[in-house]
């Protein structure tokens, strides 16, 4: 019985498959190595903040770099191409991990790249608080030279001066940087005069505020904020708001627990501001019942247009709505009483936030992993978003357009899950989090289809691809599924870790990788399905 022991069409889990170019895992698994370019796209999309189960934060973050350090070397003009992408489509939860290999390429590659890199800078570094990001990470791999300085400089001079005062009114430091930090090593020369105003209040302020708004209409935002920190009322407060459009970073701390100040920041607070304040609002008293200012707010969540042109990617709902629901803060003390039309809307906009999903009608198995690995780290450094977490919310966008979708749970066995499309997220958060843990066996979604007589046209495993437990490997498993049953099957491996491994056969095309949380994963994955 020489099978038993050795077989090309089952093989354990803990040996390579035969002339596969297997490569062992975290756990002690075999399974494939994605390449440099594959690498990239993960660590654009899912950072390596907080690491994984396995891999400490240190380690994800080296190995990771070292791949987009070979993609820069490879081909620079196209990392630089990627990174501007992913980043300008909204396509990432956190813009960090863009900023971080931009600064790379502007430092590592050679000339052409390290211009393209810049020249990118703006597409990039979209704010002020993006700039200051870029430039803390920059100076970990170069210098000052004239080409960081001219890109810095066009980053100011380029703006319009009234976007330009209002982005140094928001973001006035971070990281340890401030606008006259990186205007004194950018030696940035104004274009107008009112540029000029603006980068004389940034470098050197003013010495007085008068009574009046300043005469150059581009610079009274400015006078505005300066006006806001010696106000002797909230209703001062309120009219510099109103008038002058003030963002809530421009209003000084100790108006900021006044319920008339929010109520007047709210219309034009941006849809990133208004999601991280939601529990403030609330909490102060600015949204309540039966208001308008809930209505507003539930249609501005509503917007699909709006929640696209501001890149909400649908990991910060998720964020929000986990965090709104649950009524009381991580940190400190604030506790408010949900609102349950605004915890709806921010279900309806995860959806939303994930562009149109066109159903396949196709028979689909969306596979959760739950072992123990996926609730290790965190999905793009997310507080309390484990991959088993995400990989629930992100199967619900596909179960919620395709008609025959079957939804299952497995670590070393499979585990009993109740969820629908029709559950809330934060219903289904914590529905995942209740699972028990066990080891990992990316095989047992076609094992048990097979054994239980489940007709499938595709697989969607959502995994970390630690996986080592099992006596068939997951490939082996589909082409076994795909003989025994005659439909040609295809396994779409959903990595929601920025781990170099996959467990597709990158030789199969009916084999396909994507990144978790891609915000445009969804499609892709319906694409490929529908063939």
């Amino acid at each position: 019985m020489y099978q038993q022991h050795f077989s090309p069409r089952a093989t354990s889990q803990s040996q390579p498959i035969l002339w596969s170019g297997q490569v062992p895992n975290a756990a002690g698994g075999y399974v494939w190595a994605v390449d440099d370019w594959t690498r990239l796209d993960r660590f654009l999309v899912l950072g390596a903040e907080g690491g994984t189960f396995y891999v400490s934060e240190r380690k994800l973050t080296v190995e990771n770099a070292q791949a987009v350090a070979a993609c820069i070397k490879a081909d620079g003009g196209r990392a630089v191409e990627r990174i501007v992408a992913i980043s300008e489509q909204g396509r990432a939860p956190k813009n960090e991990p863009a900023l971080f290999a931009l600064a790379m390429a502007s430092a590592l590659g050679n000339e052409t790249t390290r211009r393209a890199a810049l020249a990118a800078l703006p597409r990039v570094a979209r704010t002020g608080m993006r700039l200051f990001h870029f430039l803390a990470y920059v100076e970990a791999f170069r210098g000052w030279g004239r080409g960081l300085r001219q890109a810095v400089g066009a980053w100011y001079a380029d703006k319009p001066a009234k976007a330009l005062a209002y982005q140094a009114i928001k973001y006035q430091a971070r990281d340890g940087w401030t606008h006259r930090d990186a205007l004194r090593l950018a030696h940035a020369k104004p274009p107008t005069a009112e540029h000029g105003i603006v980068l004389h209040w940034i470098t050197r302020g003013w010495d007085d505020v008068g009574a009046e708004p300043h005469p150059v209409e581009a610079v009274r935002q400015i006078w505005a904020f300066e006006r806001a920190k010696h106000a002797a009322s909230v209703g001062e407060v309120v009219e510099l708001i109103e008038r002058y459009d003030l963002p809530w970073e421009a209003v000084p701390g100790e108006w900021l627990g006044e319920t008339a100040v929010w109520r007047a920041l709210l219309p034009k607070l941006p849809l990133t501001a208004l999601l991280r304040n939601l529990a403030r609002l609330t909490a102060n008293g600015a949204l309540v019942p039966g208001d308008a200012a809930v209505d507003a707010v539930v249609t501005r969540l509503g917007n699909a247009e709006a929640l696209r042109a501001a890149r909400i990617h649908p990991i910060a709902l998720l964020a929000a709505l986990t965090t709104y629901a649950r009524g009381r803060g991580g940190r400190g003390s604030l506790v408010w009483q949900p609102l349950p039309a605004v915890i709806d809307a921010l279900d309806r906009a995860f959806y939303l936030a994930f562009g149109t999903v066109e159903a396949t009608g196709k028979r689909i198995v969306l596979a959760l992993d739950v072992s123990g690995s996926m609730h290790g780290g965190t999905v793009a450094g997310v507080v309390g978003l484990t991959p088993r977490v995400g990989a629930a919310a992100m199967a619900l966008v596909t179960a919620a357009v395709e008609p025959q979708v079957t939804t299952v749970a497995f670590s070393h066995e499979m585990v009993p899950i109740a969820i629908s499309p029709g559950q809330r997220l934060d219903d289904v958060v914590r529905a995942t989090n209740d699972l028990p843990f066990g080891a990992t066996d990316c095989a047992k979604p076609m094992v048990w289809a097979l054994e239980n007589g489940v007709s499938a046209d595709a697989f969607v495993i959502y995994t970390d691809s630690e996986t080592w437990f099992g006596k068939i490997h997951p490939a082996q498993a589909l082409q076994e599924y795909r003989r025994k049953t005659g439909i040609p099957a295809r396994l779409v491996v959903v990595a929601m870790t920025s781990s170099g491994f996959s467990i597709a056969d990158p030789n199969d095309a009916g084999m396909l990788d994507v990144v978790g949380f891609d915000a445009a994963a969804p499609q892709v994955i319906s694409d490929f399905i529908a063939n």
